[in-house]
């Protein structure tokens, strides 16, 4: 086999778009056959929504409110069409979140990621995701199998039985957190057990730092990364270049301001939102509270979709002022009501023992009537007096926070 997985990772950014984007239409209708997408998507004429300025207008669905409409119409919320007896498997995550697993080869779509990182047919993979409920075992099961790898379905924990199985099947691939892995080669050391057949780790889940990555790269252990949830599988991964992530295939991957829908400027930090084309079981602008940037131009290794940081922190920056919450979106407001305003960042802090709040804005022109009129906006809008301190073009942190709380 080639570097690549096969010859969609590298056609051009212009062909995978018109070819995602020529099946979307189809894939909006399957979705609107569910009640609660119909409601969320009314008005929506999925013909015309065939390119990402089209799709940008279509309402996010966000996942943090998945929870609350699962619990009043269970299992899946009224967002999924077809019965649960029509999927492979049933899973639940914290919140509770009902997920289903679609009937298909690679379901979670994670071969892609495994070959990026080196694991080939024939290999043993030691995966210690969980199999119990969560879908994270799974996920990697699938991927690992797809690709034609033996998997040992070992779970995490209990690694005295893991080491028999190690020693017994020699895998070269380890799938699993960061921290059990570091957990597993400490205890092996401890316990005088041979764990040397496993060169490669396939780690997510977890922070991975870069102190934890140095000492796995220590032990002769190649260790790659994968941003994935269980809603979606695997989003984007690591590559042997080693330049941030590769988008997947078969997702559309928006960037987008933390409170809206509207894309960021490129390379800006925002919040990441997915349109998957899964006919089973599809997700349109699923928002996931996660904040990341993307990176100019293709990857080194030849793939060419797009490439982002990885997992840069979370977007839900809700911050609770004088008793009453002010959220990412309120500020997103006065933005659009000041079209002549950048970056936006509201710093909530303490002045003696009163909470106070601060509206920090880009803007070319620094005048008074400017920052009166950007006070009163905020005012209406947060039903809280702050103050607006104008600067220059580019003095805010690129970093995808809008409510810093730093009381």
């Amino acid at each position: 086999m080639t570097n690549h997985y096969d010859t969609r990772e590298t056609r051009s950014p212009a062909e995978r778009d018109a070819e995602l984007f020529g099946r979307l239409p189809d894939v909006l209708r399957k979705a609107m056959a569910a009640p609660a997408y119909a409601e969320h998507l009314a008005g929506v004429e999925p013909a015309a929504v065939t390119d990402r300025a089209a799709l940008a207008r279509l309402p996010v669905l966000r996942k943090s409110e998945l929870p609350a409409r699962h619990k009043a119409e269970p299992p899946f919320g009224g967002f999924v069409h077809e019965a649960p007896g029509t999927f492979a498997r049933l899973f639940t995550s914290p919140g509770p979140i009902f997920e289903p697993e679609p009937i298909a080869i690679d379901p979670w779509r994670g071969a892609r990621f495994l070959h990026a990182a080196g694991v080939r047919p024939g290999d043993v993979i030691l995966n210690t995701f969980s199999y119990h409920l969560t879908p994270g075992g799974f996920i990697f099961d699938s991927a690992a199998r797809a690709l034609g790898c033996a998997v040992i379905p070992a779970g995490p924990g209990n690694t005295e039985q893991q080491f028999e199985l190690i020693e017994a099947y020699h895998p070269v691939a380890y799938a699993g957190t960061p921290d059990f892995l570091k957990i597993l080669l400490d205890a092996a050391v401890t316990a005088g057990r041979d764990v040397s057949s496993i060169r490669r780790a396939l780690v997510s889940g977890a922070a991975f730092p870069k102190s934890l990555q140095d000492e796995i790269k220590g032990r002769g252990i190649d260790a790659y990364q994968a941003f994935a949830t269980a809603d979606l599988g695997f989003i984007a991964y690591e590559t042997a270049a080693r330049d941030g992530m590769v988008v997947n295939e078969d997702l559309i991957l928006e960037i987008v301001r933390p409170g809206t829908g509207d894309p960021v400027r490129e390379g800006d930090v925002g919040e990441i939102v997915v349109t998957s084309l899964s006919p089973q079981h599809p997700w349109i602008r699923l928002a996931l509270g996660d904040l990341t940037a993307a990176l100019p131009g293709a990857s080194a290794c030849g793939r060419t979709n797009m490439r982002i940081k990885g997992w840069m922190g979370r977007a839900d920056q809700t911050a609770k002022v004088k008793g009453m919450f002010v959220r990412p979106e309120q500020i997103a407001d006065v933005g659009r009501r000041h079209p002549e305003l950048g970056r936006l960042r509201l710093v909530v802090s303490r002045d003696g023992e009163t909470d106070a709040m601060t509206l920090r804005a880009e803007a070319t022109t620094i005048d008074d009537a400017l920052r009166g009129a950007v006070a009163t906006t905020l005012q209406g809008i947060t039903k809280l007096r702050g103050a607006v301190d104008l600067v220059a073009p580019g003095s805010l942190p690129n970093d995808g926070k809008v409510i810093a709380d730093e009381r």
